[in-house]
């Protein structure tokens, strides 16, 4: 019996020994597949990270914010729509002016003549229930160059304010001349002439002069034209007396001054001399002497253009709060030209300088919002009429600024500065 109890401890002690190494193997397996588990299948997971993290450690995402509304809007609204359409229209061209020591103040005339481009233009258009409720450019591309018009002004001590008139002999300023059979660009050229050649003036109509040279009769460009004779100096003719249409003092340039009122025709002259612009765009309000500096281009526009500068005036001053905003500091920009809606200040066109901003908008005032369309303009163009209704601060109003209260706003200002004369 004893040897037999012997041979079963010992059995016991076997299966107990062998048991226990299973285990420990089984265990060391088990904790080498935990360890690889958390290793391979940890990177694919994310933690929430303490708020208390410094503020260099947080990064903030560069997706733009999502605009919640409008996409509420356009879910909630099966009838709402925007759509992108291309269209080729013209580019103008802008306008450098070179001030001439020589000759008097309140004289300009073109030495070379302006040339359009064209541009495409991207238009977005929102509809409602197919009705078309809002348009916005938000993009242009240029497809044809323009040519900068080149314009001499007076910088001498003096101010003329000549007007000429039939029976005048005048000269040719620009390089080349073109003589039309009607006073129309689109007319039939018949001859052209060149720098300084000498003309009589036979008949005027708008910004025409019918003029004979030699032996060629038509119709000519006022603006490329000048009374002064080729060799004109301010100073020697001051000094032999002989400069008569020279003047100083307030005088209007027309000889009667326009009457304000709320519905005047907007594309007529003010009538306000050199002298009166200056006075009364000097004002304690324009704290960077941006009007100040630039108060004879009002002027100059309504010379070339038919337009009440002091009206350009009043609009540059309302939209531009006397010259602070941020597109006419830094985009020598008074009137917003260019800027859309969603991204105004990418928008806005950059201009060389303020001359360039003011003859610009003047020339769209008059092509498309103060003259109905076929009107003879400028430059012997016609009016595109595209947003005419009538020329006055209403009219404009209808189409080119979606403030109601616009033309009360730019009135106000044209009152404010009419009680300056």
């Amino acid at each position: 019996m004893k040897a037999k109890e012997k041979r079963s401890e010992k059995f016991k002690v076997k299966i107990t020994i062998k048991n226990i190494i299973y285990f420990v193997a089984s265990v060391i397996i088990l904790f080498y597949c935990v360890l690889f588990y958390n290793f391979y299948f940890d990177r694919n997971k994310t933690y929430a990270k303490d708020t208390t993290s410094d503020a260099e450690d947080i990064k903030i995402s560069n997706a733009e914010t999502i605009d919640l509304d409008n996409i509420i809007l356009q879910n909630s609204n099966p009838g709402y729509r925007e759509e992108l359409t291309q269209e080729e229209e013209e580019l103008e061209y802008l306008t450098t002016y070179v001030t001439n020591p020589n000759i008097p103040k309140g004289i300009s005339y073109v030495t070379q003549q302006g040339r359009k481009g064209k541009q495409k233009i991207t238009i977005k258009k929102t509809y409602q229930d197919d009705n078309l409720i809002s348009e916005e450019q938000v993009g242009a591309v240029m497809t044809k160059a323009t040519l900068n018009k080149v314009v001499e002004i007076g910088g001498g001590r003096t101010t003329s304010n000549h007007k000429v008139k039939v029976g005048d002999d005048v000269y040719v300023t620009s390089d080349m001349l073109a003589v039309m059979v009607e006073p129309n660009e689109n007319s039939t050229k018949v001859a052209t002439l060149k720098t300084e050649d000498e003309l009589e003036i036979l008949e005027m109509s708008s910004n025409w002069y019918k003029i004979k040279s030699k032996d060629v009769v038509g119709w000519v460009e006022q603006d490329c034209t000048t009374y002064l004779e080729p060799d004109y100096n301010e100073e020697i003719e001051k000094n032999d007396g002989k400069d008569g249409n020279a003047q100083n003092g307030l005088q209007s340039s027309t000889g009667q001054i326009q009457k304000l009122s709320f519905d005047m025709h907007l594309n007529k002259p003010s009538g306000l001399s050199l002298e009166q612009f200056q006075k009364i765009l000097t004002d304690n309000k324009d704290v960077n002497n941006i009007f100040k500096d630039n108060a004879e281009y009002f002027y100059y526009i309504e010379k070339q253009y038919n337009i009440n500068g002091l009206f350009v005036a009043a609009v540059g001053i309302h939209e531009s709060a006397w010259g602070t905003s941020k597109i006419a500091r830094q985009k020598h920009n008074l009137f917003g030209y260019g800027a859309y809606d969603s991204n105004p200040y990418n928008g806005a066109y950059d201009f060389n300088d303020y001359s360039e901003c003011i003859d610009l908008i003047a020339r769209v005032f008059v092509k498309y919002y103060l003259n109905p369309k076929g009107t003879s303009i400028y430059g012997g163009e016609t009016a595109s009429g595209k947003y005419y209704t009538l020329p006055t601060l209403t009219g404009v109003n209808n189409k080119y600024a979606t403030d109601k209260n616009w033309a009360n706003s730019v009135y106000k200002i044209m009152q404010y500065l009419y009680n300056k004369i």
